[in-house]
């Protein structure tokens, strides 16, 4: 009989998609191509070892390979072309492996992508469900954010609590208990992006703290849509400051 690894790697094949074992693998395989991407040993453009190579090399099977790829494609970093391989097209800021160990790096895409479909819709009906109190509440969070970043401090709680605060102003309590759940790995990628924001003071953070007066704004003047607008722009580039730097 074969070994266990072995049966792990044909039920892998067989059903098109890694099991909990092979998901594991692949964010081992993702985080060594990103850290190669970052040291610059792939550069920008250049073409990526092969599916074979990558496969022999981490002593995985080509399907986790694939799922590492794929993931690489959805984060913008590298692009496919059918017949001609795998091709880097963004190099992450360096300054990342200061504060993240690689292994994080796909789940922290992943909960940027999680935010940003839940909590757009959260501004969303914030906007349309924010009562007075509410409204100083939000108001309240954001100037303390201004406080944090008059202080030079890093202000994960207070970009939290504001976050927090719309989750509450939609009085739909998924939303917030969905935040409160997900604090931990929500709170990591923003101290993540403002620690990384914290070396270009200048620049990152107030323009971090403009997109969230436009989110402030919009709610506060019961624009749903523009709301909505202003969290996926927020977090999206929140996403691309961590990456690209």
């Amino acid at each position: 009989m074969g070994s266990r690894s072995d049966k792990v790697t044909a039920l892998e094949t067989l059903s098109g998609r890694p099991g909990r074992q092979g998901r594991k693998l692949s964010d081992r395989v993702y985080g060594d191509i990103v850290d190669r991407i970052i040291k610059g040993e792939y550069g920008e453009g250049q073409r990526l070892p092969s599916e074979e190579k990558f496969a022999s090399l981490h002593g995985v099977s080509r399907p986790i390979v694939r799922e590492a790829l794929a993931r690489l494609r959805e984060d913008g970093l590298v692009r496919s072309h059918r017949g001609a391989g795998s091709f880097v097209l963004l190099r992450p800021d360096r300054a990342m492996l200061d504060f993240a160990p690689l292994e994080s790096l796909a789940d922290i895409q992943r909960c940027f992508e999680f935010r940003i479909a839940v909590e757009a819709e959260s501004a969303r009906l914030a906007a349309l469900n924010a009562t007075a109190e509410d409204k100083r509440a939000i108001s309240a969070a954001f100037a303390l954010l201004e406080q944090r970043i008059r202080e030079n401090a890093l202000g994960v709680d207070a970009d939290y609590g504001f976050h927090l605060a719309i989750a509450h102003a939609t009085h739909n309590r998924f939303f917030a208990d969905t935040l409160v759940s997900l604090e931990a790995p929500i709170t990591y990628g923003q101290r993540l992006a403002r620690g990384l924001g914290q070396r270009h003071p200048g620049c990152h953070l107030p323009a971090v703290q403009e997109e969230h007066r436009d989110i402030h704004d919009s709610i506060l003047a019961g624009d749903a849509e523009a709301a909505s607008r202003h969290m996926r722009t927020h977090l999206g580039n929140s996403r691309r400051r961590v990456f690209e730097g």
